[in-house]
């Protein structure tokens, strides 16, 4: 029985070894393809990120959007730590990443209604994700030596407290979840530059963590791509559309080339300070790239447009060379096959107009009526001044009662 014992004693032990001791990892070492898989996989909730900003270009959209990104970054900043510092490549570094995968899962699919209906999942998701990120760490601490086990406490404890504070944000209205999210980020990401910053006998940036941050921004810039592609599938492929389209590509290729002129294969200098700035400054930077990413669909739909102009109580004004009524349909409406108007209508918000192309009464009233025109409205071009027969029928029209649109 002992030799049984000791036959599959060794193979566990090549398979299911602790993790790696604090302060002896590999300076010198290649990216896996493990790794890169993991990088895969967050690439993916960003991107659903992504499309929801798109989808909700709006102060709120981006609060909503900034939100999630920080906690998908942290995640990937845990996850990347992680394994730089203990993981090795063997049956039981996988199965750590295995379960961070299976765990993140879930919360990119909760992204498309996490600022509505799936708030509640996706706050749930989010806790279950930092508890497994917590774990893992958990498992890296028992083996580390009394000189960083006060620190590496500190932070399991960090991390579990986020998920508690972000499995309660379930319970709380929507508005103020959102605000809890942002304040939890904040935190987080205090705390972890304290404790990078502070924590013996500090963090060393390896060229497998740059390495891994360059490949995260490029594959982030993949969304610029992305959009621009996805812009030009739903236009009419004219001209001036592809043109526009190239232009942004061209702008996130300038965004790869100074990044890696000037960041990217570049260890930052050996100092604490130099440390933290250096990890921080990635999320603000990602964020941005994927939030330009997620802004192409709209460029290039609204290549044909001269400029752009505040919206005018939500009316849609018409092209200058129109005599229609003024009360058009949205140009989302009119895509296919309809005349193009130009709509400056906004989504329906508190106190705005219920109907497109119809403008609230400022008296209290519920009724509505049409936009109105000449004068009274801001025009996107010149201002056009119709003949004097055409003011004058303006002019007993609107002597006449106006009907309501209630």
């Amino acid at each position: 029985m002992p030799e049984a014992f000791e036959r599959w004693a060794r193979p566990r032990r090549l398979l299911w070894q602790p993790p790696r001791p604090h302060g002896e990892q590999p300076l010198e070492r290649a990216v896996s393809p493990l790794e890169l898989l993991y990088d895969l996989v967050v690439v993916v909730l960003v991107g659903e990120a992504a499309h929801h900003l798109s989808a909700h270009l709006s102060w709120r959209g981006l609060a909503e959007f900034a939100a999630m990104f920080t906690l998908i970054w942290i995640v990937w900043l845990n996850g990347s730590l992680y394994h730089d510092l203990y993981g090795r490549e063997d049956a039981r570094g996988r199965t750590a990443l295995l379960v961070q995968i299976l765990a993140m899962v879930p919360l990119g699919a909760f992204i498309p209604q996490a600022s509505g209906s799936g708030g509640f999942a996706f706050s749930v998701s989010a806790a279950v994700l930092f508890a497994v990120l917590a774990l893992v760490w958990l498992s890296a601490e028992r083996g580390t030596s009394a000189e960083y086990r006060r620190s590496s406490q500190v932070f399991v404890g960090g991390t579990i407290a986020c998920a508690a504070l972000l499995a309660a944000t379930a319970l709380l209205p929507a508005d103020t979840r959102l605000a809890v999210w942002l304040l939890l980020d904040l935190l987080y990401l205090a705390g972890l530059s304290v404790m990078i910053g502070t924590a013996p006998p500090g963090l060393t940036i390896t060229p497998a963590l740059i390495e891994r941050s360059g490949l995260f921004t490029i594959i982030v810039l993949g969304e610029t791509v992305l959009g621009v592609v996805d812009g030009l599938a739903r236009e009419s492929a004219d001209a001036l559309t592809i043109a526009v389209g190239l232009v942004a590509v061209m702008i996130g290729f300038g965004v790869w080339w100074t990044y890696f002129d000037f960041v990217g294969r570049r260890p930052p200098r050996p100092t604490r300070a130099a440390t933290v700035h250096w990890i921080v400054a990635h999320l603000p930077l990602t964020a941005a790239v994927t939030a330009m990413g997620a802004a192409m669909p709209g460029l290039v739909e609204h290549a044909h447009d001269g400029r752009t102009s505040p919206p005018s109580r939500g009316c849609c004004v018409p092209p200058q060379s129109s005599r229609s009524p003024p009360r058009w349909p949205c140009r989302r409406a009119l895509r296919h096959g309809a005349p193009t108007v130009r709509c400056i209508a906004p989504r329906l918000r508190r106190g705005g107009s219920p109907l497109p192309g119809t403008c609230r009464r400022p008296t209290g009233s519920t009724a509505s009526r049409p936009c109105p025109r000449g004068p009274a409205r801001r025009s996107l071009g010149r201002r056009r001044h119709p003949p004097d027969g055409e003011r004058h029928g303006r002019r007993v029209a609107a002597a006449s009662p106006t009907p309501s649109l209630a």
